[in-house]
């Protein structure tokens, strides 16, 4: 990949800066010494945190917000049709995509990159705060705000980056690696790759793409990494999961209300340990698999056992994921940002294992026509562990209207397929309205999806 020439005086402008990907490169960026500046149609927290250092954004799109940019950096979100694109084109502009902008920054780190359908945010928050802790002072671009740092990215001056890649458009071929992470690979993002082989084909050049000083940590946990494993021209990876023959074995489980415990079996290079009673400040399976990535990784880094283990028992997680937002008459209202069958199955199972006397109301909101389209079948089975399903209407997330998309077809589906009561939802009045008159008490309310159900939950404090 051809070099970029940045220089200090460069003015670099970012369209769609609200992007938590985007936001954390400028920040970062930002944070380096460069003029960094943005637009955006909307304002979000993550451009709060870009105008807290100092970064200009304008709200919208127009053509007199670049007029003094050098250089554009676009997100993937951005259509060709957009006005910023078309000007900088017109002025001659140099234009890249986030991603090859990212690769370029961070060509002089060591790089740590997590890849994988689901899990990547929280693996890559645990790995920046062991490396933190560990005073190796990362720079870290994560697609997830860590609570203890109240960001998504910052700039550090160790010789490591530890940064979420993003399979959705193909972008995490570009990065350069010395350590990878593929956590598992799911039924997702087929707009883009047209099948689930061209998806599992870029995981394979992802994983060969590890370099023989490095390592990559994939879990074979996922029957879907499974199936790659023969396809890899490189034997430089190690294994987690719960299976014997696994380098990082997970063993003895024990779920708690607000804590998991368990004990890890590592066979690596012929040297054999064993390490017991990991304390780890979340709950589920999933998020014990994603800790044991992190293990994995430090571990290899020269990361002391006792310096790991303090970090997993005192993390204080990732926003939106399972965050709790209030309590209100023995009611508990919690915020996740699952808006795949897959993570949606992992969260209601996780509650429910410590939560068996508590009823548990669902809020999803849908996320892309395509999205629903491709996973419907999935979709309609995700929710066996809830009690009601209040379905909201579809964050389109830009994508146009699909008309053979029917909302009470869907809600009818769900509820046959997860044999759960389904209660449909209108905008956000009706759902506010709904939890005044039904909810009791000693129950569990847990919004999910990716679009804006977030801010509805955060609305109904103060409302109920």
């Amino acid at each position: 990949m051809k070099k970029i020439d940045l220089g200090k005086k460069e003015n670099i402008h970012f369209i769609g800066i609200g992007g938590i990907g985007m936001s954390g490169l400028a920040q970062i960026m930002k944070t380096m010494g460069f003029t960094i500046q943005g637009s955006d149609n909307s304002f979000n927290k993550n451009i709060s945190n870009c105008k807290k250092i100092g970064i200009k954004v304008y709200k919208g799109h127009s053509k007199k917000n670049i007029s003094k940019a050098t250089i554009i950096v676009k997100s993937t979100a951005i259509k060709n049709n957009n006005i910023e694109l078309i000007e900088a084109i017109k002025r001659k502009l140099p234009i890249y995509e986030r991603a090859v902008m990212l690769a370029d920054v961070v060509s002089l780190k060591k790089n740590i990159i997590i890849s994988g359908s689901h899990g990547k945010t929280t693996t890559t928050s645990l790995i920046s705060k062991i490396l933190s802790a560990s005073k190796l002072d990362p720079t870290i671009i994560n697609g997830g705000v860590i609570n203890s740092f109240k960001s998504n990215a910052k700039f550090g001056k160790g010789e490591w980056a530890v940064l979420e890649a993003d399979e959705s458009d193909g972008s995490f071929l570009k990065l350069p690696i010395n350590y990878s992470v593929v956590t598992n690979i799911d039924n997702e993002h087929l707009d883009y790759y047209k099948n689930f082989k061209n998806l599992l084909e870029a995981f394979t050049r992802f994983i060969n793409k590890t370099p023989t000083i490095g390592k990559s940590i994939i879990c074979l946990e996922d029957k879907n990494i499974k199936k790659i494993i023969k396809k890899l021209k490189t034997k430089n990876y190690l294994t987690y999961g719960l299976d014997k023959k696994m380098n990082y074995q997970i063993y003895n489980i024990r779920y708690f209300l607000n804590k998991t415990l368990f004990n890890l079996k590592i066979n690596n290079l012929g040297k054999k340990k064993i390490i017991k009673n990991i304390n780890l400040n979340l709950l589920g399976k999933h998020n014990v698999l994603n800790s044991t990535a992190a293990i994995a990784v430090c571990l290899n880094l020269g990361v002391k056992i006792n310096t790991i283990k303090e970090v997993l028992k005192n993390f204080s997680g990732v926003e939106r994921r399972m965050t709790k937002i209030f309590s209100k008459n023995e009611i508990e209202f919690y915020d996740d940002y699952a808006h795949h069958p897959t993570e949606i199955a992992s969260v209601l199972q996780s509650i429910r294992k410590v939560h068996l006397d508590k009823k548990i109301i669902s809020i999803f909101q849908p996320h892309r026509y395509s999205r629903i389209k491709s996973l419907k079948e999935e979709f309609s089975t995700c929710f066996k562990d809830s009690d009601i399903i209040l379905l909201c209407p579809i964050y389109a997330a830009g994508e146009r209207r699909d008309k053979s998309y029917n909302h009470n077809h869907f809600s009818k589906l769900i509820a046959k397929n997860s044999n759960k009561q389904v209660i449909q939802i209108n905008d956000e009045k009706d759902l506010k309205n709904y939890l005044k008159k039904n909810l009791i008490k000693n129950e569990l309310v847990i919004g999910m999806g990716a679009g804006s159900i977030s801010k509805w939950l955060k609305n109904l404090k103060g409302n109920l």
